[in-house]
């Protein structure tokens, strides 16, 4: 019975975890890029309740007569599922069509990827234009360098084609090579990467290391549209029913704390 007690706790503690990660994603609905979390557990060890196989005439036992003591949250899995494109009409919203993750410089010499598209046009410190995120950090191009433009042009004449190639177009409707596109790596186990704040991520040695698509011809190469962002790939339907499955083992196991604690309760009363 004391057994029963940490069996039924073990199992309140993991479904707690996974209504925690349920309600993380339900949070983050409306979130560019973000990728659904899932929960997977593992059975804790198997003990004998007997040790011997054979009963007193030598037959085997029909059963082993194991029994478990438990459950525990074993990962939190990120799903790199593409999420749907959500038209905005912005430019400089950029969206990837495939494995892709952008570079963002977070540091001097640190780099992070993200999925999330919704950049935009800053100062940098050389006087020039620069490609960043909403917290101002430098996109990278294929080159490892800030992606910058001259400031005389006008931002608003500059688009991309679908594979991250910035082109400008003149007054006169000429169209110029601007000669930079946007870098894109992807990575052999995209689970494995760090999550860092907001939608910023980083490479971790379970991820491996970052892939350049633009040199790695083994890599299917993403496509990049302008003018839409990737939402998220939560969905909101499955997410409930999964808190309701959550929700209902977590009063399963909080009913076999109360039997045990009954039983517990009726041993203690009982008289000679």
């Amino acid at each position: 019975m004391l057994r029963s007690l940490w069996t039924g706790a073990s199992g309140m503690i993991a479904q707690q975890n996974a209504v925690d990660t349920i309600s993380n994603n339900l949070a983050n609905v409306n979130t560019t890029g973000y990728k659904k979390e899932t929960v997977e557990f593992k059975s804790l060890l198997y003990t004998k309740l007997q040790t011997k196989t054979e009963d007193n005439e030598g037959n085997p036992k029909p059963v082993i007569g194991q029994v478990g003591l438990g459950v525990r949250t074993a990962s939190v899995t990120s799903r790199y599922t593409q999420g749907n494109m959500l038209a905005t009409g912005n430019t400089l919203d950029f969206c990837i069509e495939g494995d892709g993750f952008f570079m963002v410089r977070t540091g001097e010499d640190s780099i992070s990827y993200t999925r999330a598209g919704n950049f935009n046009i800053s100062l940098a410190a050389d006087g020039n234009l620069g490609l960043a995120d909403q917290d101002g950090n430098p996109i990278l191009s294929t080159t490892g360098e800030p992606i910058e433009f001259d400031p005389t042009i006008s931002t608003g004449n500059i688009f991309i084609d679908d594979y991250g190639k910035f082109f400008y177009r003149e007054v006169d409707e000429t169209i110029r090579d601007l000669e930079m596109q946007v870098g894109l790596v992807q990575f052999n186990n995209p689970t494995g990467l760090e999550k860092l704040s907001g939608s910023l991520l980083a490479q971790s040695a379970a991820s491996g290391e970052a892939r350049l698509e633009a040199e790695d011809e083994a890599l299917k190469t993403s496509k990049v549209h302008s003018g839409y962002l990737e939402g998220s790939n939560v969905q909101t339907v499955d997410e409930m029913v999964n808190l309701i499955v959550a929700q209902r083992a977590y009063e399963m196991n909080s009913k076999i704390i109360n039997a045990s604690d009954e039983m517990l309760q009726q041993a203690n009363n009982l008289r000679r």
